[in-house]
């Protein structure tokens, strides 16, 4: 199954740090999910994208992670040419990922 069937997610950034919250609906779904997304799986995921390390935060009592991935931005807003200088896509993408 995708993330997106389980879960939303909202993305930030800050110079040239990307955070994304993983957020699960349903309870039951949260288990699963805190052991199939780790930081190492979210750092292959992202891995031409994110040259830095990847932090996992867990928020249990909200069913939600947050990552935080560092060197992910193509040197930040002020410098990237990337189109999503931002990355508001990055939420999308990885509701993407299969567990």
């Amino acid at each position: 199954m995708k993330l997106l069937d389980i879960a939303h997610s909202r993305t930030g950034d800050k110079g040239n740090i990307s955070n994304i919250s993983l957020i699960v609906y349903d309870e039951k779904n949260y288990s699963i999910v805190k052991e199939k997304v780790t930081a190492k799986k979210v750092k292959e995921y992202f891995s031409d994208i994110v040259k830095g390390e990847v932090v996992r935060y867990e928020l249990d009592n909200l069913r939600a992670l947050n990552f935080v991935m560092y060197d992910a931005l193509g040197g930040g807003v002020t410098r990237s040419l990337a189109i999503d200088k931002h990355g508001k896509s990055l939420s999308s993408a990885l509701l993407e990922m299969e567990i």
